[in-house]
């Protein structure tokens, strides 16, 4: 079969919240919320399976804003997606959503929809807005009774690290499909993600703990170990093991900037990864598959330059989050601040 490539497609600013954490208002609360007119986002799907036709692959999309569904073409897009019987995911809120709409998205293709939990319910409505946590847990239950699968995604930083674990409990609680967590990326003037190596280290063995017990109950909840450390964590711990016959110089898995993901926002900027400015082209302007070998993509490809990983065993598993890097310290080699491993960078 052949290999999805992935696009995160926002196609509107358009939002409900206003999340202290969101990429969009980070340097400028106040800028236009940008959105794409029906026509260009038909352009964006032709150009799309033009670069997956060019490099032999399948396109799947991650739908997202904003929130999508309050795009005024919302189902049109929905409708093209499956006609042309291309696959895709819808990350959004929770506050439109009903039986009859999850019903709708089902019957239109959607394979997972993806909500936010920041915290338990006071830290997450802090992060978010008041009653937002409630809504959230009640509208899983609309997801899962529509037969799409449930995800849940949490962003993590010193302000509820020590309230994830008590997170993992409530997803397993409701039923949640897939569970995942990722590092809070440091956008604007923050500088400082709020967690030491060691207290994110800790994190991931207190959480490693809770996946294997219940797992072994049974429990049907997939763990989806999103944050690339997650491998230097199995790797000491021997959950992980390189592979015979690795050639040296090949990217097996780990960060996907620049390997099979590209993010397209709603002015059509191409982005490399959308934690970070990274700015590749326009989808208006110019081929994805032209772009996809640009040098600015060939930049992000050069494994060479990382200060820390190329130094490392795992360059061709894991190199942590260059975005978080890059939000930490203004460059995009440089080591990771999570990272607890004492590689050599002499």
């Amino acid at each position: 079969m052949k290999q999805y490539f992935a696009f995160q497609w926002h196609i509107t600013d358009e939002c409900d919240q206003r999340c202290k954490h969101c990429y969009i208002f980070s340097e400028d609360n106040c800028k236009p919320l940008d959105s794409m007119n029906w026509n260009q986002m038909q352009q964006v799907v032709d150009n799309c399976s033009d670069m997956c036709e060019m490099y032999d692959r399948l396109p799947y999309f991650y739908i997202t804003g904003g929130d999508p569904i309050l795009h005024p073409n919302f189902w049109d897009l929905l409708q093209l997606l499956k006609e042309k019987n291309i696959p895709f995911t819808i990350l959004g809120n929770p506050f439109h959503l009903s039986d009859e709409v999850c019903q709708r998205l089902k019957e239109h293709g959607c394979e997972k929809y993806q909500l936010s939990l920041d915290g338990m319910r006071k830290t997450h409505d802090w992060f978010r807005k008041p009653g937002s946590f409630d809504i959230t847990l009640a509208k899983i239950g609309c997801i899962k009774k529509a037969g799409i699968r449930s995800v849940i995604m949490s962003t993590v930083s010193g302000a509820n690290i020590k309230e994830i674990p008590e997170i993992v409990d409530t997803v397993v609680e409701q039923g949640v499909d897939i569970f995942a967590f990722a590092r809070y990326c440091p956008t604007g003037e923050e500088k400082d993600t709020g967690m030491t190596p060691q207290e994110y280290h800790d994190l991931l063995d207190i959480c490693q703990q809770k996946f294997e017990k219940y797992e072994s109950e049974g429990c049907n909840t997939y763990f989806n170990k999103k944050d690339h450390l997650w491998t230097l964590y199995d790797y000491e711990k021997g959950i992980f093991k390189i592979p015979e016959g690795v050639e040296e110089g090949m990217i097996y898995s780990g960060c996907n900037c620049g390997n099979c993901h590209l993010t397209i926002l709603p002015t059509g900027d191409i982005y490399a990864c959308r934690r970070f400015e990274s700015k590749v082209g326009n989808v208006f302007e110019d081929r994805i598959a032209d772009v996809w070998l640009c040098d600015p993509m060939e930049a992000y490809r050069d494994y060479t330059k990382f200060q820390k990983c190329s130094k490392c065993e795992l360059l061709s598993f894991c190199r942590g989050c260059p975005a978080v890097t890059y939000g930490t310290t203004g460059d995009f080699y440089g080591a990771d601040p999570q990272c607890w491993k004492e590689v050599s960078t002499l």
